[in-house]
């Protein structure tokens, strides 16, 4: 049987919209990103997709994102595996610090991860999940940085930015994943 794993980032944080890295450090959700989560959830609802297993990030944007997408409704388990890139003291610092991409091992000297290993424990942990035998259609929502680094390790073409609530449908065979396509929500009635 196909297994299809629905990959998602969370919705607007207040460091997104205050321009801070935002790594292992957390903060909440603004009434904007709260707002993408709620649409974001049509499109399981419109498509009519049904999740069998969900899991989020400790962190707390992405559990309360999932909470919003699938309203409350699905019990979910939260993975330390799929937490965003450890940025190390560069935590809570403004983006323009930031060094050009690709980081590659640039944090690590910082007290951070390296992009190999935020690469290996995204692809390590989603593959154990994928792997059990009940999980078909699974939802998890994580953090752009570590999903552009899961599909740098699966060599994926990775999407122009990933956005917030961005959902990418890759599927799951022989230890591999693909992807499929990816969802960038309509964000425009929330513009009005």
């Amino acid at each position: 049987m196909e297994k299809i794993l629905y990959l998602m980032r969370h919705g607007q944080t207040l460091f997104n919209l205050e321009h801070k890295i935002q790594g292992w450090c957390d903060s909440p959700l603004t009434e904007l990103g709260i707002n993408q989560a709620k649409i974001a959830g049509r499109y399981f609802t419109d498509n009519k997709l049904k999740l069998d297993h969900c899991y989020s990030s400790t962190s707390e944007r992405a559990c309360d994102t999932l909470e919003l997408v699938t309203g409350g409704k699905l019990p979910y388990t939260r993975l330390k595996g799929i937490k965003e890139w450890n940025f190390g003291c560069f935590e809570a610092m403004d983006d323009f610090l930031n060094p050009p991409l690709p980081y590659d091992d640039f944090f690590v000297k910082y007290g951070g991860e390296s992009q190999d290993g935020v690469s290996e424990r995204m692809a390590k942990t989603l593959s154990q999940v994928m792997e059990q035998e009940d999980h078909h259609f699974v939802l998890a929502v994580s953090h752009g940085g570590a999903m552009a680094c899961f599909l740098r390790y699966y060599k994926q073409p990775l999407p122009h930015g990933i956005k917030n609530c961005t959902i990418l449908r890759l599927k799951y065979e022989d230890g591999q994943f693909t992807l499929l396509d990816y969802f960038e929500p309509d964000f425009s009635e929330l513009e009005k």
